[in-house]
C-alpha cells in the first residue's frame, strides 16, 4: 500500500522482469512496449526485446552454449534455414539430437527440448523414421556402457516395448492420413508386431496404393 494521498491510499503495482523473444521475419519490427490512451489517462509497459533473427550469423556459438534457451534459438534458426529443403533438415535436426544427449542432461529435459525441436523442425515421413532409428541407436550407445548385464537386460527389453509402442502409434497415423480410418484387424496387427516388422511396413507405405499392399495381403 503506498503513501495516503489527499485521504486516498493506492497499492503501489509490483513490476515483473519481462523479455519478450521476437519470432517475426520483419528484420526491423522490435516493438518493445504496449499502451493505450483513454480520456487523458495513458497506460503502459515497456520490455526489452531479443530478436532470434539477430541470432542468424551466431548458430555455431549457440551449439556451444550450456543455456538450453540457446538450442531452442539455434533450432529456429535452422528451420527458417532449411524451409524448403528436407534433407539439409534432417541434417540440422540429427545434429540438435546428438547435442541434448552429449550435454549430459537429465532424460526429463532431453525429452522437453527435442518435443521443442520436432515440434519446431518437422520433416516428411521417410526422414522422420530415419530419424527416429538413429535417436534410437544414439540412446543405446548413450546409456548401455552405464549399467550391469542384469540392468541392461531389463532396459532393452523396456526400451523394445517402448520403441514398439512408439512406431506402432507413428505407424498408425500414418496408415489413417493415406487411407483413412483402419479396421480393427489393421489395429490389432500394429499392436501385437513386432519393430522390425513394423519398420517393414513403414518402408511400403511410401509406395503402397492400398491397406493390402502393405501387409501382403493381396487377393489370390
Amino acid at each position: 500500500m503506498g503513501p495516503a494521498l489527499e485521504g486516498i491510499s493506492y497499492t503501489v503495482p509490483c513490476i515483473v522482469p519481462c523479455i519478450r523473444p521476437l519470432y517475426s521475419e520483419r528484420e526491423n519490427w522490435k516493438p518493445n512496449g504496449f499502451g493505450y490512451q483513454l480520456f487523458g489517462c495513458e497506460v503502459g509497459i515497456r520490455f526489452p526485446v531479443v530478436k532470434l533473427l539477430d541470432y542468424a550469423n551466431q548458430t555455431e556459438s549457440l551449439l556451444e552454449d550450456p543455456n538450453p534457451f540457446a538450442l531452442v534459438t539455434a533450432a529456429h534458426l535452422f528451420t527458417r534455414r532449411t524451409k524448403g529443403d528436407p534433407e539439409q533438415r534432417y541434417a540440422a535436426k540429427w545434429r540438435l539430437a546428438k547435442l541434448l544427449y552429449e550435454r549430459n542432461w537429465d532424460k526429463q529435459r532431453i525429452i522437453d527440448l527435442f518435443g521443442v525441436i520436432d515440434w519446431l523442425m518437422q520433416l516428411p515421413t521417410d526422414l522422420e523414421q530415419r530419424l527416429l532409428h538413429e535417436v534410437y541407436t544414439l540412446e543405446r550407445k548413450v546409456i548401455m556402457p552405464y549399467v550391469t548385464s542384469a540392468e541392461r537386460c531389463g532396459v532393452e527389453k523396456g526400451r523394445q516395448e517402448g520403441r514398439q509402442e512408439g512406431e506402432a502409434a507413428l505407424l498408425k497415423r500414418q496408415l489413417a492420413r493415406r487411407f483413412g480410418a483402419l479396421p480393427d484387424a489393421v489395429q490389432v496387427r500394429l499392436t501385437t508386431a513386432d519393430v522390425d516388422q513394423l519398420e517393414e511396413w513403414a518402408i511400403k507405405v511410401l509406395d503402397a496404393e492400398s491397406l493390402d499392399e502393405v501387409f501382403d495381403q493381396r487377393p489370390q
